[in-house]
C-alpha cells in the first residue's frame, strides 16, 4: 500500500513519463525535419494540429537548441526524483525546492510557448499539450509535497495546508489547464 507521499511521487512520475515520451517523440520529429524539411510528421493531423508548423517556428528552439531537448532533461530529472520518493526514500528539502522551481519554470515556459504557438504560429503541437499536462501534474505533486516547508511561520503553513486539504490547489491547476484550452478555443473556433 502506498503512503500519501508515495502517491504524490507516483503522480509526479506519471506526469514526467508522459512529458518525457512526448518530448522524445517531438525531438525525433524535429531531427526528421532537420534532415528533410518537407517530411510529413506523424503528429500533423490538420492545419491546427500541425507539429511541422510549430517545429519550424523560431519558438521551437528559443535557447538555440530544440526545446524538446531541454524538456527531456528536466523530465528525466523529475522521473529520477519521483522514483526516489516512490521507493520510500527521502528527497532532500533543498533539492525538492530546486526541482519545484524547475517545474514552475517549465510551467511558465509552457504557458508562454503555447501562447506563441496559438497566437503567433497559428498551430498547436499535440506533443506540447501532453508535455504541458505532465508539467501540471508535476507542479501539483511538488506543491503538495513541499508546502509544509515553505516558511517557518506555522500559521501560514497551516492556512496553506487547509487550502490544500479543501482542494484549492486542484482547482488552481485545473484553471491553468482550462486557460490554455480557452485560448485555443478562442483562436481556433
Amino acid at each position: 500500500m502506498l503512503t500519501k507521499q508515495q502517491k504524490l511521487y507516483l503522480v509526479m512520475v506519471v506526469g514526467a513519463l508522459a512529458g518525457f515520451i512526448a518530448s522524445f517523440w517531438q525531438l525525433l520529429d524535429k531531427l526528421e525535419l532537420l534532415k528533410n524539411s518537407q517530411a510529413v510528421l506523424s503528429c500533423n493531423l490538420n492545419s491546427v494540429f500541425s507539429c511541422s508548423n510549430i517545429l519550424n517556428a523560431h519558438v521551437s528552439s528559443i535557447f538555440g537548441f530544440p526545446n524538446s531537448l531541454m524538456c527531456l532533461i528536466l523530465f528525466t530529472i523529475t522521473i529520477t526524483a519521483g522514483i526516489i520518493g516512490l521507493t520510500g526514500s527521502s528527497v532532500a528539502r533543498g533539492l525538492r525546492f530546486v526541482l519545484q522551481f524547475l517545474a514552475f519554470f517549465m510551467m511558465s515556459f509552457g504557458l508562454w510557448y503555447l501562447y506563441e504557438s496559438i497566437f503567433r504560429v497559428d498551430a498547436l503541437c499535440i506533443f506540447c499539450i501532453f508535455c504541458f499536462g505532465g508539467v501540471l501534474l508535476i507542479n501539483f505533486a511538488w506543491l503538495r509535497l513541499n508546502y509544509r516547508d515553505y516558511t517557518p511561520n506555522k500559521d501560514y503553513s497551516a492556512k496553506l495546508g487547509q487550502a490544500i486539504a479543501h482542494g484549492v490547489d486542484i482547482f488552481f491547476w485545473l484553471l491553468v489547464g482550462l486557460f490554455v484550452v480557452a485560448e485555443a478555443l478562442i483562436k481556433f473556433k
